[in-house]
């Protein structure tokens, strides 16, 4: 019993020099804690204070200039489902993000898939296909707007010295909404092949080592391991892929402005139109938040779908 005793008490002892200690360590994280104070100032100066400022232009109907303006409540909002140019911008900005996703994922795994392997001029392909995307997306936009334009465009000059009849592409509003998904995801596909590469060379070899012993195909490994284990590398990509293309605006801005009519406006640019050529701030502010909302939902349910479980 006594020997019982003197346990207790020397573990008693034990962890109140713990406690001490941890006591004694506990200013030092208080002061790593004040650190973190700048970028929360910043966070809610910067990006907090304007949504909820955002949140209060929605409820009014105020013009975007003038000193006068009245809250009208959520009749912004119940508009929004009446208004038939926002159901065409909705509908295309599911378009331009879920288009440019799927064809993101599937140039990038192929890149990624390819320059993983040893290969002379390995380097300088990845530096040409990571390249676009150091170009603004406004440069390409308008860089895919002098390929395209109807007089003196490069695409139709090519057209006609082959004796064929030049097509106006831009005043075809649906095969722009294709368009600028394809501009879009040959644009970013760079940022799918850099996250694919790195889970790629996170995968050992002995599994493929394994497989091959066993007889798998190439397509079996790929199907059997690759997908498997990529799964983290697949939910980051196709969430930050998903995320840039529901936002999209710069290409979409400097190629259409929109146009023709509101065929080819994402949410984005609608808000720009509305707040600037319609001279309607709270509506535009009601556009925003919805925008918000749908992104910040889509990215919850796909997270939930896709589920963040690392492969053992």
């Amino acid at each position: 019993m006594q020997e019982v005793v003197r346990n207790k008490s020397s573990r008693n002892t034990k962890t109140k020099k713990e406690n001490k200690s941890l006591n004694k360590k506990s200013p030092k994280k208080n002061l790593i804690n004040l650190m973190y104070m700048p970028a929360v100032v910043l966070f809610t100066i910067f990006v907090i204070y304007p949504f909820l400022d955002g949140v209060r232009i929605s409820l009014t109907n105020w013009n975007g200039y003038s000193q006068e303006y009245s809250y009208i409540g959520f009749s912004n909002y119940k508009s929004l489902f009446k208004d038939e140019n926002v159901i065409i911008a909705l509908k295309n900005t599911f378009l331009y993000g879920v288009g440019s996703t799927i064809i993101q994922q599937i140039i990038g795994l192929s890149y990624a898939v390819f320059l993983n392997s040893k290969f002379r001029g390995r380097g300088f392909a990845r530096t040409v296909i990571y390249l676009p995307i150091m170009v603004a997306s406004v440069i390409m936009g308008y860089i895919w707007y002098f390929l395209l334009q109807y007089n003196g465009g490069a695409i139709n000059d090519i057209l006609i010295a082959l004796g064929m009849q030049p097509i106006d592409f831009i005043a075809n509003g649906k095969l722009m909404v294709w368009i600028i998904v394809l501009i879009n995801s040959l644009q970013f596909c760079g940022v799918s092949m850099v996250i694919y590469l790195a889970g790629l060379q996170n995968i050992s070899e002995m599994y493929y080592e394994a497989a091959r012993l066993d007889g798998a195909t190439k397509l079996q490994q790929f199907k059997n391991i690759t997908l498997p284990l990529l799964k983290p590398s697949i939910v980051t990509s196709v969430t930050l892929n998903l995320i840039g293309g529901l936002k999209l605006f710069d290409a979409i801005k400097a190629l259409t402005n929109g146009g023709p009519g509101y065929t080819t406006h994402s949410l984005s640019t609608l808000i720009n139109y509305t707040y600037f050529n319609s001279q309607s701030a709270g509506y535009a502010a009601a556009i925003g938040i919805t925008l918000f909302i749908i992104i910040l939902v889509t990215t919850l349910v796909l997270n939930k779908v896709l589920d963040r479980k690392d492969v053992a």
